[in-house]
């Protein structure tokens, strides 16, 4: 409705995780580069988890949106499933038939499956979104089923996306074998007020907007402190906004416009009063108390501890991605000196 008004090819706060959207803030970065670097080494398990909305699914859909031909993905969304139930489903989803046929036979058809994609030159990718609600018998199934090796290489890889629920989970003193299985493991934190503002930006320049600004500067801090930086709530707002200004035919949003729609949109929906805050919010908490630990000890040169812990995770993104360059560099060698191989065996043949 309001598309044409503002110059829009599309919705640009739309609800629906769209790939094309995918905002990479410093945490969605890390958390692609780690399903990235899960790939590349083709076994064990990587963990997603967040808030409600922060991007889990986005960040799925866009992994999906670009991987090779070589491999074959299947998602699913789950509810509480039995361990009985999760293999059905998978197998399902990798377009096997499951109908009539008991849990062994389906375990038998899976395994099939995957051989004949290793032979292929092919493998097997699960992404397994909500993970939370899976009880931990399911969770177990799911590593039983990464058992299925070929020449000590696993056919089945899987990611596990879930909400901040299926850390407790997976922090369960029964599922140490299923830890020690996790190559990889990130948290997606809400957008702190810079990066909600670059969202809010990014969203709207891909979806068309060619003007000078929708916002004034307190526009962009009301809409963060509403939304609390978590994506999803910030689409659902800013969507109302627009609809706003086309019908009151706003050009331009100052603060006081965009408080009547958070009030409305307040008055519509159930606010919880223990949000969780923003990133740069937490750090912004009383000074004094950032002072000392947990022990009362008193911390000394607090800033430059904390600007060299941000230096260092900095750096250790840049080797994760120098690696997993190099990584895919080398799967492609061997895939070419593979391919090659196969070549002359045929030819000798």
């Amino acid at each position: 409705m309001y598309e044409e008004y503002y110059g829009l090819k599309s919705k640009p706060f739309q609800l629906t995780p769209d790939p094309g959207f995918f905002f990479a803030s410093k945490l969605h970065k890390r958390a692609m580069s780690y399903l990235q670097y899960g790939l590349s080494q083709a076994e064990g398990f990587i963990v997603i988890t967040g808030d409600i909305g922060t991007g889990k699914t986005t960040i799925a859909n866009s992994l999906l949106d670009s991987l090779e031909e070589d491999i074959f993905a299947a998602q699913i969304v789950t509810p509480k499933l039995s361990p009985d139930e999760i293999v059905k489903m998978v197998a399902s989803k990798f377009e096997l038939d499951v109908a009539g046929k008991s849990k062994a036979e389906i375990l038998d058809d899976l395994e099939r499956f995957l051989n004949q994609l290793a032979a292929q030159g092919k493998r097997a990718l699960l992404l397994v979104d909500e993970a939370q609600n899976l009880p931990l018998e399911t969770i177990e199934e799911l590593r039983m089923l990464s058992n299925f090796q070929k020449a000590g290489k696993p056919l089945l890889q899987s990611f596990l996306l879930g909400q901040d629920e299926l850390q407790p989970i997976l922090r369960a003193p029964n599922m140490e074998q299923f830890r020690q299985r996790i190559v990889a493991s990130c948290h997606l934190a809400p957008l702190n007020s810079q990066e909600a503002r670059e969202y809010i930006e990014f969203r709207l320049q891909h979806a068309g907007y060619a003007g000078q600004g929708l916002f004034s500067d307190a526009s962009f801090a009301a809409i963060h402190d509403f939304s609390r930086g978590v994506p999803r709530r910030m689409n659902t707002l800013l969507d109302r906004i627009l609809l706003y200004g086309f019908l009151e035919e706003i050009e331009f949003f100052q603060v006081g416009q965009v408080n009547l729609v958070i009030d409305e949109v307040k008055s519509e929906m159930f606010i919880p009063d223990n949000l969780i805050p923003a990133r740069d919010e937490v750090f912004t908490t009383d000074p004094e108390a950032l002072r000392f630990t947990a022990k009362g000890t008193e911390i000394h040169e607090a800033q430059y501890y904390k600007d060299m812990l941000h230096g260092l995770v900095d750096a250790l993104d840049d080797a994760l991605k120098h690696k997993i360059k190099l990584t895919q560099y080398i799967d492609k060698l061997l895939k070419k000196k593979y391919q090659a191989y196969v070549r002359l065996k045929s030819d000798d043949e």
